[in-house]
């Protein structure tokens, strides 16, 4: 059977090791995983010509909103995304489309502390800031502050967040000194991390980091500097690629080896 992560670029994907350990932690030796360099235009092709051995995919950025396009089944969650960052194959021959982003998300904060939220904040407004705000919202979050560079950008958000009543405040992140949730997800890609690193960062704020490739990120710093906790996107990863692994082989995760594999 086979598997992969698909995206651009994918060279520095970590998801190839973790389902490479469930693997093998679950003596699914004739399972592979590998990682394919496509964009979002060659998914149908793709897709269309795959045999009955290929069992699932990881979806990665930018082929997030194409997988739910060409999927013949999709689920709620994806649907009220556009987004779908899991495609795994159907009895039928066709391709059903998931999103564990928001797993991952829910997860990481509360294995972070998080078990309840009223207030937080969003920084940044693309695809995974809108599954940020479904996690948010299943933690109990009542209002969502998204900062963001250019408001109109925040469209897919505040819609998301309107229909599970949750009260959105847009706001300019030129305009913002203090970020004052107590709970922060950053979306915002590295080149942007000199700037959100120097807003006002609390003592007691949680802040989560999406990114993990040089961690601790600038604003990580910023944020145990002021006496906050920080969260790595590695955990995010982590936990969302437990959920794929048991939606491709219909076999619950191996959370130890997979953690072990990552860790070392």
């Amino acid at each position: 059977m086979r598997a992969a992560v698909l995206g651009r670029p994918v060279g520095h994907s970590l998801s190839p090791l973790l389902h490479r350990a469930a693997y093998t932690a679950l003596g699914l030796t004739d399972w592979t995983y590998d990682a394919l360099d496509i964009g979002a235009e060659d998914l149908p092709v793709l897709l269309a010509g795959l045999g009955p051995e290929w069992r699932g995919f990881s979806v990665t950025m930018p082929c997030k909103r194409a997988a739910v396009q060409v999927a013949d089944e999709v689920d709620a969650l994806p649907r009220l995304l556009g987004a779908a960052n899991t495609l795994t194959r159907l009895d039928s021959g066709g391709w059903r489309a998931d999103n564990t982003d928001v797993a991952g998300l829910g997860t990481a904060l509360r294995a972070g502390g998080i078990d309840e939220v009223q207030h937080a904040a969003i920084l940044g407004a693309g695809g995974t800031a809108v599954a940020a705000a479904v996690a948010l919202a299943s933690l109990g979050a009542r209002q969502v502050d998204v900062v963001v560079r250019e408001p109109a950008r925040a469209t897919e958000v505040v819609r998301v967040l309107e229909v599970l009543g949750v009260v959105s405040h847009v706001q300019r992140l030129d305009d913002v000194r203090t970020v004052e949730a107590p709970v922060v997800v950053s979306t915002v890609p590295a080149e942007g991390q000199p700037v959100v690193a120097e807003l006002g960062w609390r003592a007691k704020q949680t802040v989560l980091d999406v990114l993990y490739a040089g961690w601790p990120t600038p604003l990580a710093q910023r944020v145990e500097w002021a006496g906050g906790h920080s969260i790595s996107g590695i955990e995010v990863l982590f936990w969302q690629a437990t959920v794929q692994v048991e939606l491709m082989t219909g076999r619950s995760a191996p959370i130890a080896a997979m953690r072990a594999a990552l860790d070392a």
